[in-house]
């Protein structure tokens, strides 16, 4: 049996915003923006270098108070996601240029370096650039 997660759903407040952020801000891949409703669309973004076989991220506009509620803190104030890279210097000085916020400054830990930074609407990712094992 072949199981894996093609893609989640990130609760956004306005498609349009969220696009902008996460493909203009954070280099993201804009996958597709289909129509589905007047009021609902289909939107898939991934990261840069994402393949299709990767985990993407649904943009999905907020319906009712509960939904609405949960924007930016769709974990209970944890981190989220985590957004690996190989090259952690290059995408920290983008956060910093892009004016993200960053929620925990850069450190190194034993499994590479991390910095932890808030989204346009407040959910917390990790940025990792795993360390290299010399095996």
């Amino acid at each position: 049996m072949t199981q894996y997660i093609a893609q989640f759903a990130l609760i956004v407040d306005d498609y349009d915003d969220a696009i902008d952020f996460y493909t203009k801000k954070l280099n993201f891949k804009l996958l597709e923006d289909t129509q589905i409703s007047d009021s609902k669309r289909w939107v898939r973004i991934a990261p840069p270098g994402a393949t299709e076989s990767n985990c993407h991220i649904l943009l999905a506009k907020a319906v009712g108070e509960q939904q609405k509620n949960a924007i930016g803190n769709q974990t209970g104030g944890r981190v989220f996601l985590f957004l690996h890279t190989d090259d952690f210097e290059r995408d920290y000085e983008n956060l910093i240029k892009q004016n993200i916020k960053i929620f925990r400054d850069r450190s190194s830990e034993s499994f590479g370096k991390v910095v932890v930074f808030e989204d346009l609407y407040g959910n917390l990712w990790d940025l990792i650039e795993p360390a290299k094992n010399d095996a």
